[in-house]
Order: C-alpha cells, then sequence, then structure tokens
C-alpha cells in the first residue's frame, strides 16, 4: 500500500485511505470476504496512526463495504454504496486502483479563450492545470476551466479533490459528467518532469461537467500516459 499523502493540498488522512479501499475494492484487488491485514500492521505499513485508520474502516464500515467482526479482524463486503470523493475520476493504474492525487501547476483567472468549447455562462472562466498522479506514479497532465460565474477558486484552499472543493468551498456539486476518450498530443506546457516530452500522443479525455444548471458548469482535458495508466468505466 503506498504512503498516505501529508502534502498541504491533501484530504484528511483518513479520507485518503478510505478512499484508497475504495478504489482497490471497486477494482477487485480486495474482493469480497477478504481479511485485511491486523490494523496495526496496516497503519504501520501506511504510516499512519492506528485512530486514523479506524476513523478510515469505520467510514467504510458505514458504507457498508467492511464488516468489523470483534476478535477476528475486517472483512471486505461487496455490494455496499461505494460514495467516493473520486467517484467520477475513471484513471487507474495498469494493476487497478490507486488513490489520485495531484500537485497544482498554475491557477488564473482569465476570459475564456476562443479554442475552448463554449460552456457556462461567463465570458471568463479559471483555469487550473495540474500534474495528476495514482499512489505515488504521475500518470497525467490536465486542464480544467470552471466557469466564471461558479465562483472565485482559492488556490490555498484547493484540495486534490476539485469536485470536494467544488462542495466545501463553492457550494455547488458535479452531479454528472459526460466524457469523451480519444488520444491527442501532449501540450506545450507539460512540465519536464512528465515522463513524456510535449507532442508525444498519448490518451486524451475531455469531460464536460454539470451542477444543477442546463449549461457544464466545468471544462477539462486529461492527458494520460498509456504506459501507466488506463481509463476505466464500469457498468453496473
Amino acid at each position: 500500500m503506498p504512503t498516505a499523502s501529508q502534502s498541504p493540498n491533501a484530504l484528511p488522512l483518513y479520507v485518503q485511505i478510505s478512499e484508497l479501499l475504495i478504489r482497490d475494492i471497486a477494482a477487485g484487488r480486495l474482493i469480497d470476504g477478504e481479511r485485511l491485514p491486523p490494523e496495526r500492521d496496516m497503519a504501520e505499513e501506511l504510516g499512519i496512526s492506528i485512530g486514523t485508520l479506524r476513523k478510515a474502516l469505520a467510514d467504510l464500515t458505514e458504507k457498508g463495504l467492511l464488516e468489523r467482526i470483534q476478535g477476528s479482524g475486517n472483512y471486505i463486503r461487496q455490494g455496499g454504496t461505494q460514495a467516493s470523493v473520486y467517484a467520477m475520476f475513471r484513471l487507474e493504474l495498469l494493476s487497478g486502483g490507486g488513490l489520485p492525487r495531484a500537485d497544482i501547476l498554475t491557477v488564473d483567472r482569465m476570459a475564456k479563450p476562443g479554442e475552448l468549447p463554449t460552456f457556462g455562462t461567463s465570458n471568463e472562466g479559471t483555469r487550473i492545470r495540474r500534474l495528476r498522479y495514482l499512489n505515488d506514479v504521475m500518470i497525467a497532465v490536465e486542464e480544467i476551466w470552471l466557469d466564471g460565474n461558479a465562483g472565485v477558486v482559492k488556490r490555498d484552499l484547493l484540495s486534490d479533490s476539485l469536485y470536494r472543493y467544488y462542495q466545501k468551498q463553492l457550494g455547488f456539486w458535479i452531479s454528472h459528467a459526460e466524457d469523451r476518450v480519444t488520444i491527442g498530443a501532449l501540450p506545450d506546457w507539460t512540465p519536464e518532469a512528465f515522463q513524456k516530452p510535449a507532442g508525444t500522443l498519448t490518451g486524451y479525455i475531455e469531460r464536460y461537467s454539470w451542477a444543477d444548471r442546463p449549461e457544464a458548469v466545468e471544462y477539462s482535458r486529461t492527458w494520460f500516459d498509456t504506459d501507466r495508466a488506463h481509463y476505466v468505466q464500469r457498468l453496473k
């Protein structure tokens, strides 16, 4: 298991652990009836306290994804609600799952450039550029545009999950999204730290996201390294 992140924009530690386990359950890396390692061993491997781990496990229990049997251990239970901060994050490691996190590159409010498709109700938007990781593996660069009428984005308050930020700080939540997956060339602003240089063809996702209005409130584009991650959509 990866070590939980304690970066300034990271989610609370117990949420990170809960999300990691939810994604591993969804990916089939943890199966129904599987017994988790002893709590002390899990906490040590994750680099967190027993109290933080138990808070994460309590969250999973509440969601019906874990059964805690006194004197026996903690057992995965399929079929519960998989309500997740990252429910709409479709990229996974090639081996499945992986905890998403992000490094913010830039946050700028500006007039929407003519190249963008039509979305929202304002001529302005906030552009957020980020590097994306699964566990500690760098897997994507992304550019998110939030419509100017959706609110003011404060960089110092952003978390790894933008949808959580929208709900906690701007008072709306993303109800549904549409993805268009193809291939595309990495943009010219791709950081040197990324494994592939600008212009390289790789996986490409365009997403339109809606809140409570007819117009999409957000438009994003993500370029992902197909040698390290793949796009997964599970139908139920």
